[in-house]
This record gives structure tokens, sequence and C-alpha cells, in this order.
């Protein structure tokens, strides 16, 4: 009797591509967008890229203010890559032994994401400020006053 066929789901397809040989780069490219998530918010603002060429991680910044900085505390970017290594089976294949950090004139990731716009509604005033004022009160009758005349003041100005 011979057994019903199951379907692979989209994630073990994708676990499997990953794994091969050819998709090291993906894997890399992953790796190291992790390895700046895992910063604090000042050093992810600092890195504008990152590589890894023949055990040498390879820092680039986004501004050389932060040089010094980053320079004081390459231990703590090695200690963090290299347990990211121990901790994700993606990284595994990656070996850090030194850290070299450079300037870099390029865009940082961060500022890689779109520009926030402010929205100020435009659009066509449809009071006209004429209406009657039928209060008694003389604190409302002024402030109903004060706001006929804002209207009338907006019309104007358009």
């Amino acid at each position: 009797m011979k057994t019903p066929n199951t379907m692979k789901t989209p994630s073990s397809i994708l676990a499997t591509i990953l794994h091969r040989r050819e998709f090291t780069k993906i894997n890399s490219g992953y790796c190291y967008s992790k390895f700046i998530s895992l910063l604090q918010p000042k050093f992810q603002k600092a890195i504008a890229f990152v590589y890894l060429k023949n055990s040498t991680l390879f820092i680039a910044l986004s501004h050389p203010g932060f040089k010094m900085e980053l320079t004081y505390n390459i231990e703590m970017l090695k200690s963090i890559f290299t347990m990211l290594i121990a901790n994700d089976n993606r990284c595994h294949d990656l070996s850090v032994e030194k850290v070299v950090i450079f300037n870099s004139n390029k865009i940082t990731i961060t500022q890689n994401q779109p520009p926030k716009v402010d929205t100020i509604p435009y659009y066509h005033e449809a009071a006209t400020g004429s209406f009657a004022i039928n209060c008694t009160a003389k604190e409302l009758r002024e402030k109903f006053q004060a706001i006929k005349e804002s209207i009338a003041c907006n019309l104007k100005q358009k």
C-alpha cells in the first residue's frame, strides 16, 4: 500500500534552499542585519554597513564622529558577533578574529526608510461666518463674535 504524497510547506522549502552553498551571501546579509539590530540604538545609527572578509569584520561608519566611541568598544562588537554566530544556525559558517572600523561616505541602512511627510489638509472652507448670534450671555456672545471674525479672516487670506 502506498503512502499519500505530502506537500512540503513553504518554510521547509526556503530552509532547504537557504542551507545550500550557493545562498551563503543571503545568510551573511541576514547575519549582518541581525548583528546591527542587536546593538544599542546609538551604535545602530553610527553603522552604515558591515561585511566580513577573511575572518575580519569590517564596520563602516556613517559619520567620522562615531569612530572613537566604536574603537573603544571593539571587543564588545566582536563578542556580540561571536554570540550571534554561536546562537543563530544561519550564521554558524561565519567567524570573526579581528574587527576593523573605518569611515564611509555611503548612506546608512537606517536612513533607507522613506522620509516622513507632514500632511496638511488643504480644502475649501465651507463656512462663511454669516450666522446669527442668539445668545444673551455677554461672554458667550463675545466668543461667538470672535469665531465669526476668525472665519471672515480665513476667507480673506484665500
